[in-house]
């Protein structure tokens, strides 16, 4: 009997223990305030894909040029082995996450057999009349587990109605129909070009449009929201993602998750309309979340051509970290031959990309240190600095509200060598970080590695090797305290 009250009175006791607050508990610790402007959870999703492609195929793909006029004969459209399947595979094997295909470019013609106009395959003599590239692009990019996105160029060399309200609806219209038909993209590209020369429907004539108002932007991106509330809008103002200024596949440094757009001439900003002089680096505090997309190809030009060869694999690396490391996105286009296929010289150069990546970042070698702060929120496990080494971007280190410039470090039981740094902020509570320093410890000193502004959704450095037992990240300049959800520390392979 007195065994079974002393064990009853024990287990009161722990219930009561339990029953009390915990010091360093999940439950008890508020997590930080956001900060600025923040993220939607679609802007999120597309944050995480980090890499996809664009995909230049139409008439131009058999012209030779860039810019078709709008006055191509439907039949000049032929790929001889077209196969969505390869295409897409090709994609996937340059570890790019999703393919955005130019339903329709400047010149009019559409890849899909549209109902509201004659200029599209299904007047080709390509599957006489019978192919659809959209669709075909669509399912192979769901047999390869690859995202689907969409580009309805707004310019239109070859409709008649181009510069009129008709157009208008007709762009609407073909809006409508790609999402009915094909389902919700995961980015939806908005061009800038708009207006120009053309053959409109044999007028030949050049068209002038004022891009601020022609497009009532706001109702057309408010239509696409309503069908696909998912989709993240590009165009050179958003407003989801922005153009990052350039097409030669670099973010500026910093650049910032946030901008504060302005116009031109007294006019409102627009996609083609607008100072340009910000997009790449963003603005900091800016009264918008609308990071930026580094668009660039792999060849010189945008379309295929017989003379052109496509970037190395080392620099297309290099466009990775000056796009994605800097907390922008990477848009690499990959346009088929005239055949209808990715050249075997382009897949050869994504894959070697692919290669390369996939195995600097194999091994987090943070992971295997142990990790110290000099602050922890509320000494709370649910912002402990470990969460910055636990492979999930949902968890991350804070500190305590008044702790804004705070400092941890990696120690490691046996030196390890490494040459890329990799950092992220915990993107749902806004872009917190202004400054940070990063340094080694060699000989018993800290010896300064990298000094940064701008993390965002991410930051990764390539320096030199380095050889070290300790690394310390210090955190200079932040307005709130920080919120960071990954620490790396990684080696580049070996060149062969």
């Amino acid at each position: 009997m007195t065994a079974i009250l002393e064990i009853a009175t024990a287990s009161l006791v722990l219930a009561f223990m339990f029953a009390l607050p915990q010091v360093g508990s999940a439950r008890d610790v508020a997590p930080p305030a956001p900060y600025g402007a923040v993220p939607s959870e679609r802007q999120l999703k597309w944050l995480n894909l980090e890499m996809y492609g664009f995909c230049h195929f139409t008439v131009n793909t058999f012209t030779g040029r860039e810019w078709g006029l709008g006055d191509e004969k439907e039949s000049v459209f032929d790929p001889t082995e077209f196969d969505a399947d390869q295409i897409a595979s090709a994609f996937k094997a340059g570890g790019l996450n999703g393919l955005i295909l130019t339903c329709k470019h400047h010149d009019g013609f559409c890849l899909w057999p549209s109902q509201f106009t004659s200029h599209s395959v299904k007047n080709s003599t390509w599957k006489n009349g019978k192919g659809d590239v959209v669709g075909d692009i669509s399912l192979a990019c769901k047999r390869q587990g690859l995202k689907f996105g969409m580009y309805l160029s707004p310019w239109d060399r070859n409709n008649a109605a181009y510069g009129t309200p008709e157009y208008v609806t007709y762009y609407r219209n073909q809006v409508r129909e790609l999402i009915d038909r094909y389902g919700q993209p995961f980015e939806w590209w908005f061009d800038g070009a708009n207006g120009g020369s053309g053959y409109y429907g044999g007028a030949n004539e050049t068209r002038h449009i004022d891009a601020t108002t022609y497009y009532d932007w706001p109702d057309t991106w408010s239509l696409i929201r309503k069908m696909s509330p998912d989709t993240v809008m590009f165009s050179d103002v958003g407003p989801d993602t922005r153009w990052v200024g350039n097409e030669q596949g670099e973010a500026g440094y910093p650049c910032w998750e946030t901008i504060t757009l302005a116009g031109k001439d007294g006019k409102p900003p627009a996609p083609g309309v607008l100072d340009t002089s910000n997009l790449g680096s963003g603005t900091r505090n800016g009264n918008a979340f609308i990071p930026a997309e580094v668009d660039v190809s792999i060849r010189p030009g945008w379309f295929w051509h017989a003379a052109e060869h496509p970037r190395s694999p080392e620099n297309l690396v290099q466009l990775f970290y000056q796009s994605v490391g800097r907390g922008a996105t990477l848009n690499l286009n990959v346009p088929p031959d005239n055949r209808g296929r990715i050249d075997d010289e382009d897949i050869a150069s994504l894959k070697e990309f692919h290669r390369i990546l996939s195995q600097t970042f194999a091994v987090n070698l943070a992971a295997n240190g142990t990790i110290t702060a000099s602050n922890t929120r509320g000494d709370s496990r649910r912002y402990g600095p470990e969460m910055m080494i636990d492979g999930n971007r949902d968890t991350y280190w804070a500190t305590d509200d008044n702790v804004n410039t705070p400092e941890f470090t990696a120690s490691f039981a046996k030196p390890i060598t490494f040459d890329v740094v990799d950092l992220r902020e915990y993107m749902p509570l806004g872009q917190r970080v202004e400054g940070f320093e990063i340094d080694t410890m060699q000989n018993g000193t800290w010896s300064p590695f990298v000094t940064g502004s701008s993390i965002g959704n991410r930051y990764l450095f390539r320096g030199p090797s380095v050889t070290t037992g300790q690394v310390r990240v210090r955190i200079t300049a932040s307005p709130v305290c920080p919120a960071i959800s990954e620490f790396g520390l990684y080696k580049q392979p070996d060149h062969d």
